[in-house]
């Protein structure tokens, strides 16, 4: 029996803003967009910001000195922050997992700038709970969170299904015991859930 649903934020309840605001910085600024999007996700790590042991100021000048971009923090974070939409088809589903008496929380890599998008958009009241690595000090990198959380709600892992759009995050989950589904359209997504719950 499902208990619980953990939603990615970025490329799953939302547009990703993180991955296409980044290649747009790249492009404006003529370097590679690829390279530029893995160098800005693994300094999101490696700086220790994702995870809340960092500044946001302290990425952008990591950023800035690997790739030599040149625009300021501000522009930067807006190019980032403004492609964040939320996909109100995905608030939908929630709201229907929700009357079914399943818990559905955000399991997100994700920053400071979680918390702002909501102040803006105002979804976190769609969900029964948010898990933002910012505020945990552990991310998805780490596949411990995945049963960390769980433990801390209470449920087993197999009662738990998670929703994601990077593989690799999938594949985590999985092998912590966590139902799985890769998210690559609503479509798709609606037809998974309903392999699983009835």
């Amino acid at each position: 029996m499902v208990k619980a649903v953990f939603f990615d934020f970025g490329g799953v309840i939302a547009e990703e803003g993180f991955r296409d605001g980044m290649r747009a910085i790249a492009i404006s600024g003529g370097i590679e967009p690829e390279g530029f999007f893995r160098l800005a996700d693994d300094l999101i790590y490696e700086t220790g910001y994702v995870v809340g042991k960092n500044t946001e100021e302290n990425f952008w000048s990591a950023l800035k000195e690997r790739s030599g971009i040149r625009l300021d923090n501000s522009t930067l974070r807006e190019e980032i922050l403004k492609r964040f939409t939320i996909r109100g088809e995905m608030l939908k589903i929630v709201s229907e997992l929700r009357a079914k008496g399943i818990k559905v929380y955000i399991l997100s890599d994700q920053t400071n700038w979680l918390d702002e998008l909501d102040k803006k958009d105002g979804f976190y009241k769609a969900f029964d709970g948010i898990f933002n690595s910012y505020h945990m000090g552990k991310g998805k990198r780490d596949p411990s969170v995945f049963k960390d959380i769980c433990s801390g709600l209470g449920i087993e892992p197999k009662e738990a299904i998670f929703v994601d759009d990077n593989l690799k995050n999938i594949e985590r989950a999985r092998n912590m015991g966590l139902m799985t589904i890769h998210f690559r359209s609503i479509s798709q997504l609606r037809l998974a859930l309903k392999s699983h719950i009835r």
